[in-house]
């Protein structure tokens, strides 16, 4: 059931991503990048093409409410800085319940931006690796472009660049023919802090609290995460 869950939660996310993605350039992924990329990663999660269409239908249809991308930053207990991606159609409730999540967990909302110094916003693009290309010449090509690291995990590269670029990184993949798997942005935190088990059981309660909540596309924190 847990399994269905984390299932139901991915495809109501990437929903929301494509309706926006395509309220905002057009519903047709051919002259929508970042529709393209988004149909490519829902893909990528099996997610059904009648929910995908559902999506971007949802984009021009008039009594469809207007969801809107807003960031919300705060501390978890033990000082963990925490960054929340939301898109919603109600921002008053949005608020009140990460508000209510902090509180109850022993953290606290913050000032919008108030974090924005302790991670770096990258665009992360993974692709399958392309018969007779070479990944170290890749990178070296990539440089231009805004690529900051290009490595090998398992079955597919990944690609890591500045926020600004990826753009011109899709662009690039697309043109030179490599299947890009999925694509999007993360934020990495510029320092980490190391927690105890029991407190690393106390945060991730609260994250769990977020990523519950429909409204909440994707949390970020800067807790060292143990190594596998």
């Amino acid at each position: 059931m847990k399994r269905w869950g984390n299932m139901s939660r991915t495809f109501t996310r990437l929903g929301k991503e494509i309706t926006i993605a395509a309220k905002s350039s057009g519903t047709d992924p051919e002259n929508n990048p970042r529709l393209r990329a988004l149909i490519q990663n829902a893909r990528a999660e099996n997610m059904p093409k009648d929910n995908i269409d559902r999506a971007i239908k949802r984009a021009v249809e008039k009594d469809q409410g207007d969801y809107k991308e807003i960031t919300y930053e705060g501390y978890g207990p033990f000082g963990i800085a925490i960054v929340i991606d939301t898109a919603t159609d109600n921002p008053t409730r949005t608020v009140a319940n990460i508000r209510s999540y902090f509180s109850k967990h022993g953290g606290s909302l913050g000032t919008s931006g108030s974090l924005d110094f302790m991670f770096d916003r990258k665009s992360v693009l993974r692709v399958k690796p392309k018969t007779g290309a070479d990944i170290e010449e890749l990178e070296l090509e990539l440089i231009d472009y805004g690529v900051d690291e290009l490595f090998a995990d398992e079955n597919e590269w990944i690609i890591y660049g500045s926020y600004e670029s990826y753009g011109g990184i899709q662009k690039y993949l697309e043109s030179n023919g490599f299947e890009i798997i999925s694509s999007g942005f993360e934020r990495i935190p510029t320092d980490t802090k190391e927690l105890a088990s029991d407190q690393q059981a106390t945060l991730e309660k609260l994250i769990e609290k977020f990523e519950d909540d429909d409204d909440i596309q994707s949390v970020w924190h800067n807790m060292k995460e143990d190594a596998e």
